[in-house]
């Protein structure tokens, strides 16, 4: 693959279908789950005959089962089909250095964005939470261009206006890394709201953001509730 725009590109030729998983239409939802589903039983089929060719290889011994024709080839076909879906599409980029530099971040704020405006969507067809928080805490750094740093903003603003979700309490790592005046603003918005989920979490929040050095720990949430209430 090549570099800059042509990584763009091919990003964009894999997994551009999966911006209408947030898509207002319900018919654009539904199809791009449709198309979700296909992508990803073809990465599970993959993965299947890969896994079968390790087990039947593997009387070869290490070195040569993975020169052995057959089991490269499925190894190679399993890498270029989960390209094609989520979350398995993403995998190889968290682990990767330099995430602002990433061209599957906007892919990754997708997956990041679907699970926040469609939780039941997301979770009946792609649930994979370590993948959420890995990318959470990869999102959390200073610096981002402009845009990132506003659609980080709007999860922060989103996450605290639910109940409670697994992983969202990564989302402290996030407002700590775009703190800024928008996000504040937004933040107080909803402490004065009146959706009770939103008046605490969004409180916390910005106790957190006012206090860098306090951790965010079960321990300091269940403290600061019970002082809250």
């Amino acid at each position: 693959m090549g570099s800059g725009g042509n990584e763009a590109d091919a990003w964009s030729a894999r997994l551009g279908w999966a911006f209408k998983l947030v898509a207002d239409d319900p018919a654009e939802r539904a199809a791009a789950l449709v198309r979700l589903t296909t992508a990803r039983k073809n990465t599970q089929d993959a993965l299947h005959r890969m896994n079968e060719l390790w087990r039947l290889t593997l009387p070869l011994g290490t070195e040569e089962q993975y020169r052995e024709p057959a089991f490269k080839r499925a190894r190679e076909e399993y890498d270029a089909v989960r390209g094609h879906s989520l979350p398995e599409g993403l995998w190889d980029g968290i682990r990767a250095p330099g995430i602002k530099e990433w061209p599957g971040l906007p892919y990754g704020l997708l997956f990041l964005e679907w699970e926040a405006r469609y939780p039941q969507e997301w979770t009946e067809h792609a649930k994979a939470w370590g993948t959420k928080q890995a990318l959470i805490r990869r999102m959390a750094v200073p610096d981002h261009d402009e845009t990132v740093r506003a659609k980080l903003v709007e999860l922060v603003e989103i996450v605290v206006q639910r109940a409670y979700r697994c992983k969202d309490r990564e989302y402290v790592r996030v407002a700590r890394a775009v703190d800024g005046e928008e996000l504040r603003r937004r933040l107080g918005a909803a402490v004065l709201s009146g959706n009770p989920w939103a008046r605490l979490h969004a409180g916390y929040v910005l106790w957190l953001l006012d206090r860098p050095e306090v951790p965010n720990t079960r321990h300091v949430w269940r403290t600061w509730l019970a002082a809250a209430s």
